[in-house]
C-alpha cells in the first residue's frame, strides 16, 4: 500500500511525528512517502494511487493548514482513506470528519496507524475501530529519518556571532505530568507521559549526526518530566559527541527546583532553555495553573544566567484577563530584565487559544468572556473586557508579522510594539535608550510559534 504522511508545520524542525510512524508503517510493508509542507508540495507526493493519507497535527498552526489542504488532497487522491493524528486531532475530530477524514488518532498513534492499514488491506469500511485517544504503552522504534528532506533544509541554529549550525530534532518523552490549564497536551494525556527508551533516543541522535546535525533541539513538552531520564540521555550523548550542543524546554519551577541538574545540562552542551513563562502577572499565572510566580521567573532567569545557559521565555501575552497596564508592565519587565534580544517578537503578540476541550473553559469567570466553539478559528472566541487590549493585540500581531518578514531586528520590532502600546493607551511615549537590550542568545532561525495564528504564506504552503 502506498501511504503518504503529511506534516503541515513543526516549527521548522524535521518532524519526529512523521519519521517515527514512517518506520512503523515500513515495517508493516507499506511504501511510505513523507511530505513536509514547509518544504515540499502535495502534488509531488500525493497521487491517484495513494491508498492512505495521514496528516500529523501537533499544534494549532498545523491544524489550520491541514484544514486548508484537505480539499486539494481529496482532489489529488480521490480514493485514498484520510486520517489525522497527533495532539490536535481528537479535539477537532468533528470538524475533520466533516471534511472527509474517517480516522482520528491521538495519544500514542502508531499502533492505530498500523491497525488502519491492516483494516484497509482487508477491505474494512470507513467506520473507525481504532481508539480515538490511546494512552497504551508502546515499543518505540528508530525513526525513519531517510523519508524526510535533509536537515540542512530545516531551521538552523543561529549563534550570537551570526554563525549557523545544522539542527536535528529529538523527543525523549511524550505527554506531560502537569496540568497547565491552557495547554493542549492536558486534555489528551491527562497528566501522564510516556518515556522513549534512552537507547532509541541515542540511536535517533546518531542517525541525525550522521546526516549533519551539529545541534539537537529536544521537543518534549517538558524535558524534566523525568529529570533522571533526561540526564542519562544528555550525558551519554555528550560522551559520544562532545561537540554536539542542544536546547530543551523546561518549566520555570523545574529550573528553580533542580539547580544541580541544570548545571549538568550546561556541562553536557546545553546552550539555551526554552521556558513557557506565559505571564508576569501572578493572577494570570494562577488562572493558567502554571506552578510558578513572577518572582520564580526572575529567580530562574538569574540562575540560568549565572550558570551560563541562556533562557528563552515564551509568553501568552494576551488573555481575557490581560489589562493594558499589565501588558505595558510586561514590556517594561522585558526591558528591565534585559530580555529584548531573548524574546522572539511573535511572543508579544500571542493571543490565548481556547481549543475544544480546553481546561480554560472550567474557569467560572471565563464563561462570560468566551463564546461557543467556532470552526473557522478552531477554538472558542473571546473578548477582553477592555476593547483597547484586543485592538492592541491585532496591531502588535500585524506589525510583528510584517517586520519579521522583512528581517527587522528584534530591538527595532520591540520599539514598534512599545510605540503601539502607548498609542493605544493614548499616552505620550517616553524616550527609551536600549543601549543595553540584552546580549543576543542562541536561537533557531524559525521565528514563528506553535500557538500563533498562521500567516497567509503558511496557509497557502501546499
Amino acid at each position: 500500500m502506498n501511504v503518504v504522511l503529511i506534516n503541515p508545520y513543526e516549527l521548522g524542525r524535521q518532524p519526529f511525528g512523521l519519521a517515527e510512524p514512517a518506520a512503523w508503517l515500513q515495517r508493516e510493508g507499506c511504501a511510505v512517502q513523507c511530505c513536509d509542507l514547509s518544504i515540499q508540495k502535495l502534488e509531488d507526493k500525493v497521487t491517484a494511487d495513494t491508498g492512505l493519507v495521514a496528516i500529523y497535527i501537533a499544534m494549532h498552526t498545523a491544524t489550520r493548514i491541514a484544514v486548508e489542504a484537505l480539499p486539494k488532497i481529496r482532489t489529488l487522491a480521490p480514493h485514498a482513506r484520510l486520517c489525522v493524528y497527533g495532539l490536535y486531532a481528537p479535539m477537532n475530530a468533528g470538524l475533520f470528519r466533516s471534511l472527509g477524514v474517517t480516522t482520528v488518532l491521538g495519544g500514542e498513534f502508531e499502533p492505530g496507524l498500523v491497525s488502519l492499514v491492516r483494516r484497509i488491506r482487508e477491505g474494512g469500511g470507513d467506520e473507525q475501530t481504532e481508539a480515538v485517544v490511546s494512552l497504551e504503552k508502546i515499543d518505540f522504534i528508530t525513526p525513519a529519518r531517510d523519508t524526510l528532506p535533509p536537515l540542512d533544509r530545516y531551521a538552523s541554529l543561529i549563534l550570537p556571532d551570526g554563525s549557523h549550525r545544522t539542527v536535528g530534532f529529538a523527543e525523549t518523552t511524550r505527554g506531560c505530568k502537569y496540568h497547565c490549564r491552557h495547554c493542549p497536551v492536558v486534555p489528551v494525556y491527562q497528566g501522564t507521559f510516556r518515556v522513549i527508551p534512552a537507547g532509541l533516543v541515542l540511536e535517533d541522535i546518531r542517525s541525525q549526526v550522521a546526516r549533519g546535525a551539529q545541534h539537537i533541539s529536544f521537543g518534549d513538552p517538558d524535558f524534566f518530566n523525568g529529570p533522571g531520564h533526561a540526564l542519562r540521555i544528555v550525558h551519554a550523548m555528550h560522551d559520544e559527541f562532545p561537540d554536539l550542543t542542544y536546547d530543551a524546554t523546561i518549566k520555570i519551577e523545574h529550573i528553580v527546583r533542580y539547580p544541580d541538574e541544570i548545571r549538568e545540562l550546561k556541562a553536557t552542551g546545553c546552550l539555551f532553555i526554552i521556558s513557557a513563562v506565559e505571564a508576569v502577572d501572578d493572577d494570570i499565572l494562577e488562572r493558567l495553573d502554571k506552578g510558578h510566580t513572577r518572582d520564580d521567573f526572575i529567580a530562574a532567569l538569574g540562575f540560568a544566567r549565572e550558570t551560563g545557559i541562556a533562557l528563552s521565555p515564551t509568553f501568552v501575552a494576551f488573555t481575557p484577563w490581560t489589562t493594558l497596564e499589565g501588558y505595558m508592565r510586561l514590556l517594561q519587565d522585558i526591558i528591565d530584565l534585559r530580555l529584548v534580544n531573548s524574546v522572539a517578537p511573535v511572543q508579544l503578540s500571542i493571543r490565548l487559544l481556547v481549543p475544544a476541550g480546553s481546561c480554560i473553559l472550567q474557569l467560572e469567570d471565563a464563561r462570560d468572556m468566551i463564546g461557543e466553539f467556532d470552526p473557522a478559528i478552531l477554538g472558542h472566541p473571546w473578548r477582553n473586557p477592555d476593547p483597547r487590549v484586543d485592538e492592541l493585540q491585532q496591531r502588535v500581531q500585524a506589525w510583528t508579522s510584517d517586520a519579521e518578514s522583512r528581517g527587522v531586528s528584534r530591538t527595532e520590532i520591540f520599539h514598534g510594539i512599545r510605540e503601539r502600546a502607548f498609542e493605544v493607551a493614548d499616552m505620550p511615549l517616553p524616550p527609551l535608550d536600549l543601549a543595553d537590550d540584552g546580549q543576543g542568545i542562541p536561537r533557531l532561525s524559525e521565528n514563528w510559534y506553535c500557538c500563533a495564528e498562521p500567516t497567509c504564506e503558511q496557509l497557502n504552503s501546499f
